[in-house]
């Protein structure tokens, strides 16, 4: 079973994706800082996160950075995920090593292209 690492502060944006991308058949860990998805991506090796970019703790683009500069996780995608929509925001997500951009509200059908093009078939 694929798993998913959702790192999201709103509880109620954290239950409404958790449960959309469960009822998908994906398993799904949960944090609710940067520190601790960091954390939790390097112990469950999840196959993609979904990152939030304004996070307590460390925000969503450093806590990219630290995933995409540590060898152990470099390789798992992240999907960028915020409400924020200009391209100076996109930019700054990808230039911190996010493979994705995602608005929010999550439009699902275009998240799970997006997780479908980015995992391994």
């Amino acid at each position: 079973m694929t798993t998913i690492l959702i790192v999201e502060d709103n509880e109620m944006n954290l239950d409404m994706l958790s449960r959309r991308l469960a009822r998908k058949g994906f398993e799904i860990l949960s944090a609710r800082d940067g520190e601790a998805g960091v954390t939790l991506c390097r112990q469950e090796q999840p196959d993609m996160v979904l990152m939030d970019m304004s996070l307590p703790v460390m925000d969503g683009w450093t806590a990219t950075q630290t995933l995409k500069g540590d060898e152990e996780t470099a390789a798992i995608p992240v999907v960028a995920l915020t409400a924020h929509a200009m391209q100076a925001d996109k930019d700054k997500a990808l230039d911190a090593g996010c493979d994705a951009f995602a608005t929010k509200p999550i439009d699902l059908p275009e998240l799970l292209s997006t997780i479908k093009r980015l995992l391994p078939a």
